[in-house]
């Protein structure tokens, strides 16, 4: 196989240059690999999703009612949303992200799990800011006004993985949300007994799980590892679970 590199897609935004790529990996015999830049910053690629996935996993497994609503802040190349819709009670799944060009890769199914996860009814895709709408006193996640009965407006799980970590974002403004205020305003979304979960690509912080203790009534972490060929050893990510009582 000769070698590929392809960039699929270019956009200036608010945020800066945003661009999709598919390359051929060299080093993985040619494994083709899909990866996404922010300027000169790589943001994801399809070959380490393990701990997007897990954060689906942890942040869901232990609910058992028939049917639960969830939201995930960030699209990315969308296996976070992928694990999510892996569980049949999950019927609502609301996929929010500000990068208006990575609704469209997956509408367009330029992205390996566009096609299935545009075409799913129980996922909406939703351009709009998700640290906007979490927070928000007087809008719902889908962008409408609350209505007078603010249980239609909960949801069971809210799952993100926007910024690096909690103290390393891809937008100063983002730093507002990992505060107690921030957070607090975001549990009001979420029905009794509902979870938040976070990724993270920094190992567990003691003063973010302090800060997620003074606002939840119960936390954990978790270190995710997964297999890294480019340095022959083992790498992790993190994933926090909050939960409300």
């Amino acid at each position: 196989m000769s070698f590929v590199f392809e960039e699929i897609d270019y956009q200036e935004t608010p945020l800066g240059a945003i661009s999709l790529r598919r390359r051929s990996e060299p080093r993985l015999n040619n494994q083709i690999l899909f990866e996404v830049k922010l300027n000169e910053e790589f943001l994801m690629s399809s070959l380490f999703t393990e701990a997007e996935i897990q954060l689906s996993n942890y942040g869901l497994k232990a609910f058992t009612e028939d049917s639960i609503d969830v939201v995930v802040g960030g699209l990315g190349l969308g296996y976070t949303a992928q694990a999510a819709l892996a569980f049949d009670n999950v019927t609502s799944l609301k996929v929010i992200d500000v990068m208006k060009p990575v609704i469209d890769w997956h509408q367009k199914h330029l992205v390996p799990l566009g096609e299935e996860l545009s075409n799913n009814p129980r996922c909406q895709l939703i351009h709009a800011d998700f640290f906007d709408v979490a927070t928000s006193t007087t809008h719902g996640f889908d962008g409408n006004i609350i209505s007078e009965d603010e249980s239609n407006n909960k949801v069971h799980a809210i799952l993100l993985d926007i910024d690096h970590s909690p103290s390393y974002w891809l937008n100063p403004g983002n730093s507002a949300f990992y505060t107690k205020q921030g957070l607090t305003a975001m549990k009001e979304k979420l029905h009794p007994g509902g979870v938040f979960g976070l990724w993270s690509d920094e190992p567990p912080a003691e003063d973010f799980m302090a800060l997620l203790n003074s606002v939840f009534e119960s936390t954990d972490s978790y270190v995710v590892p997964f297999p890294n060929p480019f340095t022959g050893g083992e790498s992790t990510n993190s994933v926090y679970i909050a939960r409300k009582a």
